[in-house]
């Protein structure tokens, strides 16, 4: 089947799963199929999120950068007004990209309305951490420790700096400064009941992650190690920090960029109305939304469609969703994984060396398909077409399941994700199984030439969700179901099928 052309010039590239999906790897892949059209993608909008989202696309990895940067025809890279982004951590990531021949800085406008986040909400992550586990006795959250949730915190208690305020003159940025370090402290200190050696500890665990982070733009030349010492913002006495430094490095990183400060609302209007077409990149995914996950084990952020309009500034109107997942489910942190593999599984123990996070580094836990929490994203989220990744990572189990319901002890069966998490905690996959596949797909390209076995799961994962999608429902029209428009068969931008033939057909092979 031929691509069936996007309805909107407004496209969402959006997981329906717990993130790691491989979002990252669908900005490029649209931007070729519109470069020749009436419509090409001129606009890469980072919709939600910071640092704490990151994406895989062209080889390269990016925490807080629009995936669009190895696209070198789109003409605007942006930051919506629901990103928290860390000036600092901006250069961080722009350099080395420029270094190696990426256009970043040219190209990158940060909607005045974008929050900025410091070392202070660092610390913060730190401590919000600490005191669930030490104070509170509970799992520990998993967070990335890149300062996200205390940053959002700021805009719900309407304390927030945006980068408006890098425009204007350094006394009101340092006054707002002053008063968020004031608070962070405190909280620290008093709500989080931390020690005077921890707090002393988290300057040295966060200068140690961002000289890994960066330790290659170190060994190019473009930053020394002392950018990253997070220690000179030590103040004299515990639980204080030195605020003029403080102040200093960061009203310099922020001013530094404020060429590319400006109104994105006006910008996506105007390459709409010139006929150009907009992706909005979400972080995170689905089932980490910050209402609509499973807290605490959720973002700060809205992680699906609606939150693009928010970030954008731009009237509610027709758009077109991409819903991206794997042939199989990761997740990281302390998530309830109903369908979790047995880590002394073959599959489990081949997938988890290829499973660690973007952002963090950390090992991912792997498990079966949740059409469950797939279809259930696809019926209260909405999609057009779906994108599923690495399905060749599969090739040499002898069975895969597929998750289609939950179950009870008491044999209760669930077609849908319970809201109540004391619930779904206690629950259990019932499972559809599936022959595997030995011949490596890797180098396939035509959906035709896949083991059959292969293109058997694939039908089946799509028919799988759908069930769940549109149980209860009418069906949709055959022209009007989702499509599985994109199928990864392995990590390179190469690697991609895209001719699989429409779902009504499509799912007649499951």
């Amino acid at each position: 089947m031929s691509l069936t052309p996007f309805n909107s010039q407004l496209i969402a590239d959006v997981g329906i799963s717990l993130g790691d999906e491989g979002k990252g790897r669908l900005i490029p892949e649209v931007a070729d199929e519109l470069r020749d059209t009436s419509a090409p993608v001129s606009v890469v909008l980072k919709v939600n999120g910071g640092a704490n989202s990151g994406h895989t696309a062209g080889g390269i990895k990016l925490n807080l950068l629009p995936a669009g940067v190895v696209v070198k025809d789109v003409s605007y890279l942006c930051m919506g007004a629901g990103v928290v982004a860390d000036p600092r951590k901006i250069w961080w990531e722009a350099r080395p990209l420029e270094h190696k021949g990426y256009n970043i800085l040219s190209r990158l406008v940060i909607d005045e309305r974008t929050m900025v986040s410091d070392f202070t909400h660092r610390l913060l992550d730190l401590a919000t951490e600490h005191y669930r586990t030490h104070v509170l006795k509970e799992e520990p959250r998993g967070s990335t420790g890149r300062g996200i949730t205390p940053a959002y915190y700021e805009e719900v208690g309407q304390w927030q700096v945006t980068y408006s305020d890098f425009l204007a003159g350094p006394n009101f940025f340092a006054r707002k400064l002053a008063q968020r370090v004031q608070r962070a402290m405190a909280m620290i200190q008093h709500v989080y009941q931390i020690d005077a050696a921890t707090f002393a500890g988290f300057f040295d665990t966060l200068t140690a992650a961002e000289l890994r982070a960066n330790d290659e733009a170190i060994q190019l030349g473009l930053f020394s190690p002392a950018e990253f010492d997070f220690k000179v913002f030590r103040g004299d006495a515990p639980f204080t920090l030195n605020l003029a430094k403080l102040t200093e490095i960061y009203w310099q990183a922020g001013t530094a960029l404020a060429k590319n400060i400006g109104e994105v609302r006006e910008l996506i209007l105007r390459e709409k109305n010139a006929g150009r077409t907009i992706i909005g990149e979400f972080g995170q995914a689905y089932w980490l939304d910050k209402r609509h996950g499973f807290s605490p084990n959720v973002t700060a952020s809205h992680t699906y469609v609606p939150e693009l309009f928010e970030s954008a500034g731009i009237p509610i109107q027709r758009v077109h969703t991409i819903g991206v997942a794997k042939a199989y489910d990761t997740k990281v942190g302390t998530h309830t994984f109903i369908t979790q593999m047995d880590d002394a599984h073959p599959l489990a123990v081949r997938l988890k060396k290829i499973e660690f996070g973007t952002s963090t580094g950390r090992q991912r836990m792997v498990g079966w398909y949740d059409a469950v929490e797939k279809g259930d994203a696809l019926r209260y989220g909405g999609f057009q077409d779906l994108m599923i990744n690495k399905i060749d990572a599969l090739t040499g189990a002898d069975e895969l399941l597929i998750c289609i319901a939950y179950e009870d002890a008491s044999g209760k069966r669930y077609k849908h994700v319970p809201r109540n998490e004391a619930v779904r905690k206690t629950l259990k996959a019932v499972y559809s199984r599936h022959s595997g596949w030995t011949e490596d797909i890797s180098q396939v390209r035509k959906f035709a030439d896949l083991p059959v076995n292969a293109q058997r799961y694939a039908a089946a994962m799509m028919r799988s969700l759908l069930e769940v999608a549109y149980e209860g429902l009418a069906i949709p029209a055959d022209d009007a179901l989702p499509n599985l428009r994109y199928l990864g068969v392995g990590p390179e931008p190469s690697q991609i099928i895209k001719d699989v033939p429409a779902t009504a057909e499509l799912i007649k092979l499951g």
